[in-house]
């Protein structure tokens, strides 16, 4: 089975962080998967045998709506033109069973709307699956996006499935989103993505391997891609700068994305107070199981990180430019996860308060986080299965999609 995925990566590690994930969960003996992505990091990466990528020209998100080269100097449209066509092709050759889209439906700019259609009218047995996050942004701003761009047309007509990387229960996005009854028998809620985290047991192993011993509190302080993550790093610091006899042990990763001359700034005042801080970190999943609290943003992977190792974490979302990490922040605190404190308002004297309280008893924190839903490979594994050659629902076929002449008047060209 050839499995064909599809990560526009123009912000952040999050897209292919999970897209990561599902491959690998994906894998086995008869599955061949290729990865189309933009990110810059991506040869990073551990790919085992059976997972390739295919490494498009990066783009990086200035705005919601203005992307721009990451590293080459020539004009936004001729790198959309770039990453369309080796797109195309790859489709084209590869001629995939299952071709999975991450979170943007028709891709960056539109740029895998030919794929699509191209899948549709010839290859009509590939399943097309969208795979959305947990929560998109706030239910009136989605409605109006997706309304404007006529996306439910887009789901109706050019998707077999939607798989959403979440649960019903905690955040129907069927209802908050307002999908239509014509296509919610394509939604499918897998519950959310689990990570492969250490077995607890070898906690205290990990935790001996960092050099912490006799009970010390370690707290970890990451911040995703690290793009936006300065805020969070230099108010931690701050509060240690304030607070000298704070007993803890620390180690911050920036995120790759975080600029170099902010990076040497954070680690200058991170050397003197002896902290370790690093840009990227190949074993982040370690790192966590052995934290006694994270500090760190609202981003989907992360989140689903500190579940699965079952950590106490404070969070600090970004409310801008779309508000679902203060959404999945307050959902969770609400069941009693975690501490979080939204973004505008985040001082020193609030997050070591905070911080104290989630170290002095971090056993309710932990035992709110059993029984999360972490079902989403066994999910998938089943909707994969039933897509395999001659199983495969296909999108609807038909003429020219109705919503082509309107807002996407400028969709390249099969």
């Amino acid at each position: 089975m050839n499995i064909l995925m599809y990560s526009h990566d123009t912000y952040g590690l999050g897209h292919i962080r999970r897209t990561m994930a599902l491959a690998q969960n994906m894998l086995d003996k008869d599955h061949r998967i290729l990865i189309l992505t933009g990110s810059p990091i991506v040869g990073r990466f551990d790919f085992p045998k059976g997972i390739d990528f295919v490494r498009i020209p990066g783009m990086i998100k200035q705005s919601n709506e203005i992307y721009v080269p990451h590293s080459i100097a020539i004009d936004p449209s001729q790198a959309l033109a770039i990453r369309q066509n080796i797109i195309l092709a790859t489709a084209q050759t590869f001629k995939p069973d299952l071709f999975l889209v991450d979170k943007a439906p028709l891709g960056l700019k539109m740029e895998i709307t030919a794929t699509l259609l191209w899948l549709r009218d010839h290859s009509p047995k590939t399943k097309v699956v969208l795979g959305l996050r947990d929560i998109m942004d706030s239910p009136e701003s989605t409605i109006q996006e997706w309304q404007e761009r006529k996306v439910y047309e887009v789901f109706e007509q050019l998707y077999s499935e939607i798989w959403v990387y979440g649960c019903r229960e905690i955040f129907d996005a069927v209802a908050e989103y307002a999908i239509p009854e014509r296509i919610e028998d394509k939604i499918h809620f897998t519950g959310y993505i689990p990570r492969a985290v250490p077995r607890l047991r070898n906690r205290p192993t990990i935790r001996r391997q960092m050099g912490l011993v006799n009970g010390e509190k370690f707290v970890l302080v990451t911040t995703g891609g690290g793009g936006d993550g300065y805020k969070v790093i230099d108010t931690y610091l701050s509060m240690l700068e304030d607070s000298p006899r704070l007993d803890i042990k620390s180690m911050i990763v920036t995120g790759p994305m975080l600029s170099a001359e902010l990076f040497d700034q954070l680690a200058a005042r991170a050397r003197k107070l002896k902290i370790r801080i690093v840009k990227f970190h190949r074993k982040m999943e370690r790192i966590i199981l052995a934290a006694d609290c994270v500090v760190s943003m609202g981003g989907y992977n992360t989140m689903c990180e500190i579940i699965c190792a079952a950590r106490p974490a404070l969070i600090i979302p970004r409310s801008k430019p779309r508000t679902e990490q203060i959404m999945r922040s307050r959902i969770f605190a609400q069941r009693g996860m975690l501490e979080f404190i939204p973004w505008e308002t985040v001082n020193c004297a609030e997050m070591r308060e905070n911080l104290l309280t989630i170290l002095e008893n971090p056993a309710r924190y932990i035992q709110c986080m059993h029984d999360f839903p972490m079902t989403a490979f066994e999910v998938i594994n089943e909707r994969v299965c039933q897509g395999k050659p001659g199983n495969a629902g296909a999108a609807s076929c038909g003429s020219d999609p109705m919503w082509m002449p309107d807002y996407y008047q400028d969709a390249p060209a099969v």
